[in-house]
Order: C-alpha cells, then sequence, then structure tokens
C-alpha cells in the first residue's frame, strides 16, 4: 500500500500568498490614510496650544513685548521670562525654525519687525508631502485655524499673517 504524503501543493501556498498580499494592498493605504490624519489632528491641536500660549504670553508679557516673536520664546529654558516663558514643549518651542512635532514642521511670523508684536502667524506644514499630512495650515491672533486650499507641497517657511488670514477656515470634519 502506498502512502500520501502530507503538505500543500505549491498551487495552494501561491493561492495564500496572492490572498495576503491583495489584503496588504487594500490594509497599507488605509493605513497611510489614517496616519496622515491623525498627524492633521495633531498638528491642528499644536496650533490650538500655540493660540493659547501666545494669549497667555500677551497677557503676561504684552506691555512691553506684545506677541512672542518666535516659537523659541514661547519655549521651556530654566528661567522662565518674557525671553523664554515655559508655556510650550521643547518640541514645539524649539530654538531654531522649524520646530518638528508629529510629522509637522512650525514656523511663527509676525508683521511687526521687532517688540512689541501686535500680530503673530503660526504655521504648520508636512515634513513629506502625503506621507506625514496632506495640508498646510495657519493660525493668527484671532485663533482660527485655516488651511491652503489646493495645496500640492509642503512649505518651505512660515507664511505671512496677511495670507494667512486669507486661507480657508478648517472646521475639522473634512472628506478626504
Amino acid at each position: 500500500m502506498a502512502h500520501k504524503e502530507k503538505g500543500f501543493s505549491l498551487i495552494e501556498l501561491l493561492i495564500v500568498v496572492a490572498i495576503i498580499l491583495i489584503i496588504a494592498a487594500i490594509a497599507i493605504p488605509n493605513m497611510i490614510n489614517s496616519r496622515i490624519r491623525a498627524n492633521e489632528a495633531a498638528a491642528v491641536q499644536a496650533l490650538r496650544t500655540l493660540n493659547t500660549s501666545q494669549a497667555a504670553y500677551n497677557t503676561t508679557y504684552g506691555g512691553l513685548q506684545g506677541y512672542a516673536g518666535t516659537l523659541g520664546v514661547l519655549g521651556p529654558a530654566a528661567t522662565c521670562d518674557a525671553t523664554h516663558a515655559c508655556m510650550i514643549d521643547n518640541l514645539l518651542g524649539c530654538a531654531a525654525e522649524p520646530c518638528i512635532r508629529g510629522g509637522f514642521k512650525f514656523f511663527s511670523a509676525s508683521d511687526s519687525s521687532s517688540p512689541p508684536y501686535t500680530d503673530y502667524a503660526f504655521t504648520a506644514t508636512p515634513i513629506q508631502w502625503n506621507s506625514s499630512g496632506a495640508k498646510n495650515f495657519c493660525t493668527s491672533e484671532d485663533g482660527m485655524i485655516r488651511y491652503q486650499l489646493d495645496a500640492n507641497a509642503s512649505l518651505g517657511s512660515a507664511v505671512p499673517h496677511g495670507t494667512c488670514v486669507n486661507f480657508a477656515l478648517y472646521n475639522g470634519i473634512q472628506n478626504h
């Protein structure tokens, strides 16, 4: 009596591999889109934190300084004062812009060239377009979060204040 060999045939193994590849082809783009949306939500929240920090800075030091002129001014130091207010973490309040956090680069700008700074604009732009994010965001002293319509690339510097206030308002519920 001949005995039958046990195991999988080559065809069965190829079918299993094909099924795994099909599932991966469906899941990977969804995973990337989820990561992009999470990074964008984190960037929007960071801009809200920056707005709150600027309001607190202006309340505390506004008589002489106005708003903080850079992200580093809002950042931490051994002694908290008008030059390092200790209102944001060292990722957002880094010494040299752009400050990098959560897949986005953050910049600050003002139309004023020296204190007292009468306005500000913060910009959040993806480190890698369509990988870490797909929107350029900005906010100014009115506290509204805005995004650049029809953007197709990351920005290399801060959006000027006058440009930021002309971006579209971001409502947080967008179709992708």
